[in-house]
């Protein structure tokens, strides 16, 4: 295996030790993932590491249930820099209105992991995760049973992820509207901004 191949695969081994820690709440090893100076950014949290995990573990706490299927990576190493893009699924069950009532309903996400990954102490470790969001959609649990969502509320939200904050909002979080998506120049910028890194540039939060 070339020296390439290699930093490839730690770097991917450490991507999905991040998705089975973090939906098992294996709290101790999932920290172990990250940079020190690692941050998350996410719909409904942006922040250190850290105080994902806090607030992630209060969500658990509450009965808060997101998971995350992950598939195919694409990585870019430079030295002790790499840019990974991993196709992801985001998975959150929660309740909204119903034609009869609350209902309990998935939304399911489609989108990329796009993460800034730097070596520290000799290993490849997560310094800023940012997700794409590129479609979503919602299904009643129960398939016998009719939702009646806001049709206002829900074409607010932006369109790569406007089911997923849409849930999210109903059980009290503030989700950020600008993030980007499959196409646009949100999505754009992180391009340039991680080939600016990569090329030995300043990190740019």
């Amino acid at each position: 295996m070339n020296d390439e191949m290699n930093k490839e695969l730690q770097i991917r081994q450490m991507i999905e030790r991040w998705a089975v820690w973090r939906d098992a709440g294996d709290w101790e090893r999932f920290a172990t993932v990250w940079h020190p100076d690692g941050v998350m950014m996410a719909t409904w949290f942006q922040g250190p590491f850290a105080e994902f995990i806090r607030v992630t573990q209060e969500g658990w706490a509450k009965g808060v249930s997101i998971l995350h299927f992950l598939g195919g990576s694409a990585v870019e190493v430079a030295d002790e820099r790499a840019i990974a893009q991993t196709k992801m699924t985001i998975s959150q069950r929660g309740m909204v209105e119903g034609a009869n009532g609350p209902v309990l309903c998935d939304v399911v996400c489609t989108g990329r992991f796009y993460d800034f990954v730097q070596k520290h102490e000799g290993q490849w470790k997560l310094l800023h995760r940012q997700p794409i969001y590129e479609k979503d959609r919602i299904d009643p649990v129960d398939s016998a049973a009719s939702v009646a969502l806001d049709a206002q509320a829900l074409q607010a939200f932006p369109e790569g992820y406007r089911h997923l904050a849409y849930i999210q909002t109903r059980i009290g979080y503030t989700v950020k509207l600008d993030m980007p998506m499959l196409k646009g120049p949100v999505v754009e910028e992180l391009y340039k901004r991680g080939a600016r890194w990569l090329a030995g540039g300043a990190l740019e939060r």
